[in-house]
């Protein structure tokens, strides 16, 4: 339960029987509302009519069964949002719809364009309007100036891979009946499909796909694209890269845990996060391991089962709250927090208990989580991380924009135990983390935790920007006109 932001979720359906797929993103945003809880959007195409409708809030709250049922078509997008570049606005909501080429292009994306700001800047000396913040605009009106004169995706979406650096897992439809998705070359991002006789779909995590019935599932595999149309549906490979770098939070924290990334159940890596930690530290005479829910649990039951300790649910979540990392200012996040967690004073009380949370950013919510546990008479907090210390920010979707606000930038284990109140503070190892989610260092983006970079503009800006103040972002640093 830390302090970041969410990012987002995208996905896409085409059903060959001319049936409304509507109801189906609907299940699919859904599933994965945990990607991003600032606005909504769905659009569908029927008979070369392009529907759009996009709001702020939750799924439930943006869509009702009259909104959906005016939204016709066979083929449709939808996407679940939380800004880490652009505004926080209805206007900066995805999809993004572009009105031309191909009679119409929406596009729904996920992750961060490291160089939008230089991208952007171009458009504006082309003469490309730009009406919003987002880089899903810079997206969209890239390929959409790369495609007008083309009949096949496969180059248009090779010069785009070529043109941006970043993360971005993108789905996207045209007034021509097409449904297109394609991830970039080092696959920061998720990106599962499913391909059955009579849909298609593509998802951010195979959850989304699963809501729906569809089990055999599929990821996308880096730099590689999938069209389907009329003719049917094709997945070949774009642009290859040197290396990988999935992100490795996806794993500690952001995606569900009965999705499947890399062919691994998240659920069964951060049962192993619980492992390594258990192998490296001394649980010692500790009464009792509590998971601060949800995303911490499978780590408390792989520490209890090296240990022997019991895991209980000490800690008691507010459902009906957002997560922490939606709310807009440091004020509203310590406030959510006592909003969010409830103790049992029964499994605290007189107990030296180890608390389990999945990482520490800026040390708001653990110093509250702490003295909740204290409040409720536990004789000695021990505070465990399944996620190294977090020293650098990221670059590629996460919203972790300077060093400054990041606790463990310029503070000791030490001081950082101080700063929370704990008794303890243990962090999982980089070794750790690597052997619990069974990939090689080279395959995974750590560089929130080592502050190396997979590309070349990211690890710039990361070292040219070490001083900037909390709160600021790159991007603001330079005005695009």
């Amino acid at each position: 339960m830390n302090e970041t932001r969410e990012l987002c979720g995208v996905c896409g359906y085409c059903l060959t029987q001319n049936e409304d797929v509507s109801p189906l993103i609907y299940n699919s945003l859904l599933a994965m509302q945990h990607r991003g809880q600032e606005s909504a959007g769905i659009s569908t195409i029927h008979n070369g009519k392009i529907y759009l409708h996009r709001g702020m809030g939750l799924v439930s709250q943006v869509f009702n069964e009259k909104i959906l049922r005016s939204m016709k078509g066979n083929i449709g997008v939808g996407h679940v949002r939380y800004s880490t570049a652009g505004k926080s606005s209805l206007q900066d909501a995805q999809p993004y719809l572009a009105k031309y080429p191909k009679r119409g292009i929406v596009l729904a994306f996920n992750g961060n364009v490291v160089n939008n700001l230089k991208l952007r800047k171009k458009l504006y000396k082309d003469g490309v309007y730009l009406e919003t913040s987002s880089d899903s605009e810079t997206l969209t009106l890239l390929l959409s100036d790369l495609i007008h004169q083309e009949k096949s995706w496969d180059h248009p979406v090779y010069s785009l891979m070529t043109l941006v650096e970043g993360a971005y897992s993108v789905i996207l439809l045209t007034g021509e009946n097409e449904l297109v998705a394609f991830r970039d070359p080092y696959g920061f991002r998720p990106l599962s499909y499913s391909v059955g006789d009579n849909v298609t779909a593509v998802s951010s995590e195979s959850v989304g796909l699963n809501i729906n019935g569809l089990m055999d599932v599929k990821e996308l595999p880096p730099g590689s694209l999938l069209v389907c149309n009329n003719e049917g549906c094709e997945v070949k490979r774009i642009l290859d890269s040197k290396r990988r770098a999935y992100c490795m939070f996806e794993y500690v924290y952001f995606s569900r845990p009965d999705s499947i990334l890399c062919g691994r159940y998240v659920y069964d890596v951060r049962v192993r996060l619980g492992m390594e930690l258990a192998k490296t530290y001394d649980t010692g005479s500790a009464d009792v391991i509590v998971p601060v829910p949800d995303t911490s649990r499978p780590a408390a039951e792989g520490i209890s089962q090296i240990s022997g300790i019991p895991v209980a649910e000490g800690l008691i979540k507010n459902r009906y709250v957002g997560r922490t990392f939606i709310m807009p200012d440091m004020e509203r996040r310590r406030n959510a927090v006592e909003m969010k967690l409830n103790s049992i004073r029964s499994v605290l009380e007189g107990r030296e208990v180890i608390v389990v949370d999945d990482s520490i950013v800026r040390g708001i919510t653990s110093k509250r989580i702490v003295d909740i546990v204290r409040r409720a008479g536990a004789r000695k907090v021990r505070f465990w991380v399944t996620c190294p210390p977090i020293r650098s920010p990221c670059f590629y979707g996460i919203d972790m924009s300077t060093h400054r606000e990041l606790i463990a930038f310029n503070k000791s284990i030490e001081e950082i135990q101080k700063s929370i109140g704990a008794d303890e503070l243990r962090y999982q190892t980089i070794e750790g983390l690597v052997k619990a989610i069974g990939l090689r260092c080279d395959e995974l983006c750590l560089a929130c935790l080592t502050g190396q970079y997979p590309t070349p503009l990211a690890q710039q800006i990361a070292d040219k920007y070490k001083n900037l103040k909390p709160g600021s972002r790159y991007t603001e640093l330079t005005p695009i006109r």
